[in-house]
């Protein structure tokens, strides 16, 4: 998926930002039901921008699927987000 052209483009638009702002893209998909593959771009993009920074995603990713069923907020003390809510 990673050399996609819409993976790309979410990749290099995610590089740009900062944490809080990557937190906020995250929260906006909580709750969401449309599914689509430029969402699964999107979603990918996403994680992969966290895990790159080194941000521990465990919260919402057990290896296999992310989860977007809870908002979250990034802890920076330990460079890990969790569950807001």
């Amino acid at each position: 998926m990673q050399q996609h052209i819409y993976y790309i483009r979410f990749a290099l638009r995610f590089a740009d930002m900062q944490i809080q702002e990557l937190v906020t893209v995250f929260n906006v998909q909580v709750q969401s039901r449309g599914w689509s593959s430029m969402r699964a771009y999107h979603d990918q993009a996403l994680l992969d921008e966290f895990q790159r920074r080194g941000i521990d995603t465990s919260a919402v990713y057990d290896g296999r699927a992310m989860s977007f069923a809870h908002p979250v907020k990034y802890d920076i003390a330990d460079n890990r987000l969790v569950a807001n809510g």
